[in-house]
C-alpha cells in the first residue's frame, strides 16, 4: 500500500491544516457519490487516520476501537432544522429549544423523531426514513452534513476535520457520527452557522429536508 502521505499527495512534514485540506480534496475526488471509487476512498481515509493516529503504515484496522461507546440496539432520534431556530429567533442555548418546536406544529421536515438502527450513521439512519439532510462528502472531510447535539452522544471517528472547539460545543458529522444513547436531540442543517463557514464544501446534492410516507 502506498504511504499514507504518497495517498494524500502532500510531503511528509506536512502541519496539520495542510494535512486535513489535502483530505478535504482527496475525499471529494474519491468519494463514490463523485464518480470515484469505494476502495480508492477507503485508502484515503485509512491514510488519513494514520497520519492523524501517528502510524507508519496505514493499512492497520483499528476495528472497533474507534468505535467508541458500545451501540443500543436503536436511538430515538429527535430533530430540529437550523433554519426554524434561525427564522423564529431562537438560540441553540434555549433550554426549551425542542419543547418550543414540539408546540409549533412544524412541518415534519422541520421536527420530528425516528428510530435509528444500529448499524446506521445519523445521515443514514435520516436518509433511509426519507429525509435529505444535506451532506458533500460523506467521508468526515467539511462541515455540510453537521448537526448539533442537544441531548444525548454519538460517535466521534478519528476520520473528521471539526477542532475540538466545536465538538466540545456539541456538534458532530452525521455521516460518520453514529447514536451512542438511546435517546437522541439533533438540531440539523448546522452548516450555516458563522463558525463553520471554513469546513463547508460545494455539496454533491441538498434537497431540502423532506419526509415521505
Amino acid at each position: 500500500m502506498d504511504a499514507p502521505f504518497d495517498v494524500l499527495g502532500i510531503d511528509p512534514d506536512a502541519d496539520e491544516s495542510e494535512v486535513d485540506r489535502a483530505y478535504r480534496r482527496r475525499v471529494m475526488e474519491t468519494h463514490p457519490d463523485q464518480g470515484g471509487s469505494a476502495r480508492a476512498f477507503q485508502r484515503v481515509k485509512a491514510a488519513y487516520e494514520a497520519i492523524v493516529e501517528g502510524r507508519v503504515d496505514a493499512d492497520e484496522d483499528d476495528g472497533d476501537a474507534r468505535d467508541g461507546p458500545a451501540r443500543p440496539e436503536g436511538s430515538r432520534v429527535e430533530y430540529l432544522d437550523y433554519e426554524v431556530i434561525d427564522d423564529r429567533g431562537w438560540s441553540l442555548d434555549d433550554d426549551d429549544l425542542f419543547e418550543k418546536a414540539a408546540a409549533a406544529d412544524l412541518d415534519p421536515a422541520d421536527y420530528g423523531e425516528f428510530l435509528a438502527e444500529p448499524s446506521e450513521t445519523l445521515l443514514e439512519a435520516a436518509e433511509n426514513r426519507g429525509f435529505a439532510w444535506p451532506y458533500a462528502c460523506r467521508g468526515g472531510a467539511c462541515a455540510n452534513c453537521a448537526v448539533a447535539v442537544v441531548e444525548g452522544e454519538m460517535t466521534t471517528p478519528i476520520d473528521h476535520v471539526l477542532p475540538s472547539d466545536l465538538l466540545d460545543r456539541g456538534i458532530q458529522l452525521s455521516c460518520i457520527g453514529a447514536p451512542t444513547t438511546a435517546e437522541l436531540k439533533v438540531v440539523y442543517n448546522v452548516k450555516g452557522m458563522p463558525d463553520l463557514d471554513d469546513l463547508i464544501l460545494p455539496p454533491y446534492r441538498f434537497e431540502r429536508a423532506r419526509s415521505v410516507d
